[in-house]
């Protein structure tokens, strides 16, 4: 039988920073947008050479206006709506009816750079959607007949048996008919500690096998499987548009409808009705459809937003679009995955109950040096800690579902594991001992009884360890002002009781699958932020109104989050929430402004009040206004 060499299944995939065609396209139009633009400018102001001003602006309302023009177009005939791409083309071509080129360039830079900026946060989607797939096997060993062949994830078939050695991610939702081991359940359901496997146990897809090989009779193909569910999850969660984005859209096409209808009527009024000549009325007319084209209301937000996740970023936090910071100025609510996020994901030992720790420690240590699983690992890393040299011990044998045990020089059997073990050597445990036992239970922590022979000489404690200052950051977030904090985990209800107690939060829903979560994010009181790191929490990170993932997180949740905090530090999630509610105030103040100019100027430039020169001058002032206003949020702090 021809042996197949995989990547290690167990492994992350490796982080995807391509840019799509389509995006690529957009970002070429908008360099050579603004390229043309300095380029006419330099020729009208600089230089005072034509032949370069009219290269320059003829290049920039070509990459400018070309494609807002084919949207334009798309929207009337085939949606049959006028929106703000016709609004800004026809503005941008007024203003250079009247002599006014280099400010119909910037309405087209100004609009094509929007839209690169939204087509960017956009195309996380598919990335998200791609970083999850990647998560499934290419395939696995399959048992036909009584031979062993390897099959193409498609392949995979009801009924076959999946051989899943150690470390191998389990390819299809199976069950365990042969062998005994633990399996990392943690991207499906956030549980932080293995889960035992033994005959009649589920395996889910997914899933990573960490130490014994088993066989497991599949369930369901992999077209049906638990990362298929999750998958459709994602693609459902994210379809479902933020209230920023519904409510821009709503406005965008009625605020291009009236100014278009107002431009001819302008025209018509002072032509017809106050008997100006056609050249006088076309020119208030598109003095009027430049002052009222909405250049300043374009920036104000991107002017914002764009400073603001300049000074975030310089904090170490990041956000992928500007809806995402205006979506974290209003959360109310902040959801939290347990393991990963509030925890480290990482094993500590966290209680010795012996007559002579450093003894009990040693001898547990010298045992568990034998073993790969993660609760071992903890005990051998807080003896290194702790300086305490681990007994030597020979002929050291894991006992599946057990725990481990070996001989030490003298020829006493050593062990170390849980009660099943205890029971098995024939050793109990005394009232103190029952009693620790007890209270690491109720804490959520996994126990391991140490002993020689009957005698018990250690119950020791291992959990998963908290962040640091995690409880300080959940108090500054409720002190920036979101009241309602609550923790989403897949764990049990004990470790969810115990972990919530010790953060200081009052509110938590434990045994969760992603489904759960997801459901569960649409129940809470929005707007809904959730924080996350595993492949479990992908879908309700779509879904919330914002999702927040840690930069240790998985692939898949980095994908899918609005935000990432690069740094691991959820200290720094309250700054940001006050950083957004300083720019959303920003953002609102450029919005008055903007549309206060419009309305003052705008009938003013009808009425000949205001010549060409002033209103380009009130237009661009206000833009330079709005833009300033936003440059001032890069001295924020998070």
């Amino acid at each position: 039988m021809t042996t197949q060499t995989l990547p290690h299944p167990g492994a992350r995939p490796e982080p995807r920073f391509t840019m799509s065609s389509d995006l690529r396209r957009a970002v070429t139009l908008t360099a050579l947008t603004l390229a043309g633009l300095l380029v006419g400018l330099t020729g009208q102001y600089l230089l005072h050479l034509p032949a370069l001003q009219w290269a320059g602006y003829v290049t920039a309302f070509l990459a400018g206006g070309i494609p807002a023009g084919r949207e334009a177009l798309h929207s009337l005939f085939a949606e049959r709506k006028l929106d703000v791409d016709l609004l800004m083309v026809l503005a941008a071509l007024g203003a250079a009816s009247i002599g006014q080129a280099a400010d119909g360039a910037i309405l087209l830079f100004l609009f094509s750079l929007s839209n690169t900026l939204q087509d960017w946060a956009m195309g996380r989607t598919s990335s998200a959607i791609q970083a999850l797939m990647d998560l499934n096997p290419e395939g696995a060993t399959v048992r036909r007949d009584g031979v062993e062949k390897w099959c193409e994830l498609g392949e995979i078939r009801i009924g076959d048996l999946l051989v899943v050695r150690p470390g191998e991610r389990v390819a299809a939702d199976a069950l365990v008919v042969r062998g005994q081991t633990s399996v990392d359940e943690s991207p499906i359901t956030g549980e932080s500690v293995p889960v035992d496997k033994a005959p009649g146990a589920e395996l889910a897809s997914g899933t990573v096998n960490l130490n014994g090989s088993v066989e497991a009779e599949v369930v369901r193909p992999a077209g049906e499987s638990t990362l298929a569910r999750l998958v459709g999850l994602m693609e459902q969660a994210q379809t479902q548009k933020s209230r920023t984005e519904s409510l821009t859209e709503r406005w965008e096409s009625p605020y291009a409808v009236i100014v278009l209808a107002l431009v001819p009527a302008v025209y018509a009024l002072l032509r017809f009705g106050f008997g100006l000549s056609v050249d006088d009325a076309w020119y208030r007319a598109m003095t009027f459809m430049v002052v009222a084209s909405p250049c300043a209301v374009v920036i104000s937000t991107p002017a914002v937003m764009l400073s603001a996740m300049a000074a975030a970023a310089r904090a170490g936090v990041l956000f992928k679009s500007s809806a995402a910071l205006d979506a974290l100025a209003g959360v109310q609510t902040v959801a939290f995955d347990k393991t990963g996020t509030l925890t480290q994901a990482r094993m500590t030992l966290t209680a010795v109950h012996a007559d002579d720790e450093g003894q009990a420690l040693a001898l547990a240590a010298g045992l568990e040096a034998h073993s790969e699983h993660p609760i071992a690992q903890a005990i051998v890393t807080a003896a290194q800690e702790r300086g305490v040299t681990p007994l030597t011990v020979t002929d050291a044998q894991a006992i599946p579902g057990h725990g481990i045990e070996a001989r030490l020089p003298d020829g006493q059997v050593a062990w170390a594991g849980n009660v099943r073990l205890a029971e098995r050597q024939g050793a109990t445990l005394d009232a103190a001992q029952q009693a620790a036992l007890s209270d690491l239970g109720a804490r959520g922590s996994s126990s391991v009884i140490v002993g020689v022979g009957p005698r018990v000489t250690g119950v020791m404690g291992v959990a998963d360890a908290l962040r640091p200052d995690i409880r300080a950051a959940l108090d500054a977030l409720k002190a920036s002002g979101v009241t309602h904090r609550v923790m989403l985990t897949g764990d049990r209800e004990e470790v969810a009781r115990s972990v919530a107690a010790e953060v200081g939060l009052s509110e938590f829903r434990a045994g969760l699958l992603p489904e759960d979560k997801l459901r569960l994010i649409g129940e809470l009181p929005g707007p809904v932020a959730m924080v996350g790191d595993g492949v479990n929490d992908a879908p309700a990170l779509a879904r919330a109104d914002l999702g927040v993932a840690v930069a240790s997180g998985t692939d898949v949740a980095i994908e899918s989050a609005d935000v990432v905090l690069m740094q691991n530090d959820l200290g720094k999630l309250a700054g940001a929430v006050r950083l957004a509610r300083d720019a959303r105030r920003t953002v609102i103040t450029n919005l008055l402004f903007a549309f206060g100019v419009i309305l003052i100027v705008a009938p003013l430039a009808v009425a000949g009040k205001v010549p060409l020169p002033l209103g380009v001058l009130a237009h661009e002032g206000g833009t330079v206004f709005v833009v300033f206003m936003g440059l001032r949020l890069l001295r924020h702090r998070v």
